[in-house]
């Protein structure tokens, strides 16, 4: 670590044990966790599966174990890369397929277990702590806000806990990150090397997630600004022209590269938006607000105790005073550090960075309703902006005499720390999303003797996902009775299930529940009303 040398000792030590911690939680009970409904999907994916093909075999009216649904988790016999990236186009064609695809060959390299799954985007997501560091030196010359900067996104509890999920989101960071560092260094070493190596940047971006172009968009808004405000590197106009005519042109060769993806979501559009109408549901102002708070200060601390608890958010809006103090900071180019390249190229790529990408989701979401801007992974684009801005900040104030700023950086270290050890010894978390009560569902159905869990493909048809994800913590006495509804009028349920069980009932369709309590008996709420109902006898 020979960039370490130049930094005062207690940070050197402080930076080494950020970095340290951060590769701990990485990796630290990757198992211990709900594998949930969207993990599942992307097992389900790279394995070769469609969901069709799965509900029309499981869906048949019969008892089986439950262990019997992780059949679909492992590689579907025969089947290539093709199946994989035919699996996404016929049903979930807004997911582009760079990461499912690697998560197949991770797959037949290191087999199916939920370990090999998670390991995969925990290993990309160190990435993203030297490509920080990097983004730090090219926007500010000063090695002391890059290494800040590496060692919060080493321990941040947001990064960590994507890095634990078998998703894209962590390579999605490292495309959001290392575009920009290598769109920095191309404007200020233009080359077709460093402008090709921007291009590939930006294709992995956007075959790892559409929302990467929501990057793009903000590094276009940059270099416009820059072009507008007159603030480019050098004073000559040919200089300014070839800036834009390169970034353009670089960017154009990342969409046409996307092109094949492209024609994909034209040609399934329509089931690319039914598949994301949840996002357009619309919610009150306050619960935007919430989340808000919640998605930006869990770069920093992530200690949660409800919804609608006030401590919950109390703690949390000192992270947003430290945000908004940094943003200040750097737009008022302070010169704190001496190094630090603090003129108005360095705050318009703070500022485009962090507000385009949140803008561009909060605006649709405020004028047609919807919760976009609510869903915390989706602001993954936002996130480097403030973990770089108050890396900034603190690297402007931590000399050994500002006693104050040393604790305020000390205090985002204890708090990103206690945060990562509540999470890695919680079975479930926030991001668990609809899985979230999976863990519960568990504990009573294994708590009872000779349970039989009732479901069928559910009025949301996502019953297929979560029944995967509860097969890998149920015990192996459960069993499960999946129900074609589309037979009910002609099916005896009686008559399926064996005597002397303990009947649950998964997140039945409103068809199922009047049936069941027309044939068998009323049912009742057992916990989370509407996810898991029992027998009344």
């Amino acid at each position: 670590m020979q960039f370490l040398k130049n930094t005062p000792s207690w940070l050197r030590f402080l930076i080494v044990f950020m970095f340290l911690i951060g590769m701990f939680f990485r990796f630290f009970n990757l198992e211990g966790k709900v594998y949930w409904h969207d993990e599942v999907y992307t097992s389900m994916r790279a394995s070769g599966f469609t969901r069709q093909e799965i509900d029309q075999e499981l869906f048949q009216n019969k008892i089986i174990p439950a262990q019997e649904l992780q059949k679909y988790q492992r590689l579907q016999p025969g089947s290539t890369p093709l199946d994989t990236i035919k699996s996404l186009e016929i049903e979930d064609p807004q997911h582009p397929p760079l990461y499912f695809l690697m998560a197949r060959f991770w797959m037949q390299i290191f087999g199916p277990s939920l370990t090999a799954s998670r390991a995969l985007p925990a290993l990309l997501s160190l990435l993203a702590i030297p490509l920080m560091y990097g983004l730090g030196r090219e926007l500010f010359t000063s090695e002391i806000a890059a290494l800040i900067a590496a060692g919060f996104i080493a321990i941040s509890p947001f990064d960590i806990l994507f890095a634990q999920t078998a998703r894209q989101y962590s390579l999605l960071t490292v495309a959001v990150i290392g575009s920009s560092f290598l769109l920095l260094r191309a404007l200020r070493l233009p080359s077709w090397k460093n402008w090709g190596l921007y291009t590939i940047a930006n294709a992995v971006g956007l075959y790892t997630h559409p929302f990467f172009g929501m990057t793009l968009i903000a590094q276009g808004t940059y270099v416009f600004l820059l072009l507008v405000t007159g603030k480019t590197n050098t004073n000559t106009s040919i200089f300014k022209n070839r800036t834009v005519q390169s970034t353009v042109i670089a960017i154009a060769c990342s969409l046409i590269l996307y092109i094949p993806w492209i024609v994909v979501l034209i040609n399934n559009y329509q089931r690319a938006s039914d598949t994301t109408n949840w996002t357009r549901v619309t919610v009150d102002f306050l619960y935007l607000l919430k989340l808000w708070i919640l998605s930006f200060t869990a770069l920093f601390f992530d200690l949660e105790f409800g919804f609608d608890n006030i401590w919950t958010y109390v703690p949390r809006l000192l992270i947003i005073i430290i945000i908004a103090a940094a943003i200040y900071a750097v737009c008022r180019q302070s010169d704190g550090l001496s190094s630090a390249r603090s003129d108005r190229t360095t705050w318009l790529f703070i500022l485009t960075t962090i507000f385009v990408p949140f803008l561009l989701l909060v605006v649709p979401d405020l004028l047609l309703g919807g919760k976009r801007s609510a869903v915390s992974r989706y602001l993954i684009s936002s996130y480097p902006g403030v973990q770089l801005v108050v890396a900034y900040l603190l690297g402007t104030k931590i000399s050994p005499r500002r006693v104050l700023w040393q604790g305020v950086m000390l205090l985002l270290i204890a708090g990103s720390v206690a945060s990562l050890t509540v999470s890695a010894f919680s079975v479930t978390w926030w991001s668990k999303d609809l899985s979230y009560a999976n863990a519960e569902i568990v504990r009573r159905v294994n708590a009872t003797s000779s349970p039989v869990v009732i479901s069928d493909i559910g009025d949301d048809f996502t019953n297929t996902g979560d029944l995967i994800s509860l097969s890998y913590l149920w015990h192996q006495d459960v069993k499960l009775l999946l129900i074609d509804k589309s037979q009910l009028e002609v099916l005896n349920i009686r008559s399926l299930i064996p005597k002397n069980s303990e009947l649950f009932f998964f997140r039945p369709s409103q068809k199922i529940i009047e049936a069941v309590q027309q044939e068998l008996g009323q049912l009742t709420p057992v916990f989370a009303p509407g996810r898991l109902w029992q027998l009344k006898r």
